[in-house]
C-alpha cells in the first residue's frame, strides 16, 4: 500500500447524503444547506459528517440527515455513489475521506437547525461559487448516478484545488 492509500485510511471517514426530488414540471432539485458552524462554515454544503464507531456510513448519512435537517431517510433508502478524499498539506487535521449517497426517499419537510440552514436548489443552478472548490467537479456527476471515486489536493490556500482526480468506476472503492 503506498502512503497516499495510508493516509486515506488514516483520515477520518464522513458521510455525505444528498436529498434529490422532482417537481411537477420536470426539473429537478437537490437539498443543499449553509453551513453554520465547524469546518466550512458560511459554505454551501451537503448534508453529512462523520461517521461514528461502529456505524456504517450509511447509517451514518441517514443519521446525519435526521439531524442537520429534520427529514428521517431510511439507510436502505440511500444509494452510496461516491468515495472522496480530500486532503489538504498545510492542514493536514483537515484530511478526510467521505461516503457519497443520494436518495429520492424520505419522510418529513427540511427544517433549519443549529448546524444547517436547508434550501432547495435546481440541479442546473448549483451555486458552486459558494460551495468548496471541489464539489463543482464531482456532484454533478454524483447527481446524474454516476459512480467514482475521486481525490483532491487543496493548495496552500485551503480554498482552491492543486490537485484533481475522477475515476469513473462500476462499483465505489474503498
Amino acid at each position: 500500500m503506498g502512503a497516499a492509500r495510508i493516509a486515506d485510511v488514516l483520515s477520518p471517514l464522513m458521510c455525505l447524503s444528498f436529498l434529490v426530488r422532482e417537481r411537477d414540471d420536470g426539473s429537478t432539485y437537490v437539498l443543499l444547506g449553509e453551513k453554520k458552524r465547524g469546518l466550512g462554515a458560511g459554505n454551501i454544503v451537503g448534508l453529512g459528517g462523520k461517521v461514528e464507531a461502529n456505524e456504517t456510513p450509511r447509517a451514518a448519512a441517514a443519521r446525519e440527515a435526521a439531524e442537520e435537517s429534520g427529514v428521517v431517510v431510511d439507510p436502505a433508502d440511500l444509494e452510496e455513489l461516491a468515495m472522496i478524499t480530500f486532503r489538504f498539506p498545510t492542514r493536514p487535521s483537515w484530511d478526510q475521506r467521505a461516503a457519497v449517497f443520494v436518495t429520492r426517499l424520505w419522510r418529513g419537510e427540511p427544517v433549519e437547525t443549529d448546524e444547517i440552514t436547508p434550501a432547495w436548489y435546481d440541479v442546473n443552478a448549483i451555486p458552486f461559487d459558494a460551495m468548496w472548490a471541489d464539489a463543482q467537479h464531482w456532484l454533478p456527476r454524483v447527481l446524474a448516478g454516476q459512480r467514482l471515486s475521486a481525490d483532491f489536493i487543496f493548495a496552500d490556500d485551503c480554498r482552491s484545488l492543486a490537485t484533481v482526480c475522477i475515476r469513473v468506476s462500476e462499483r465505489v472503492e474503498d
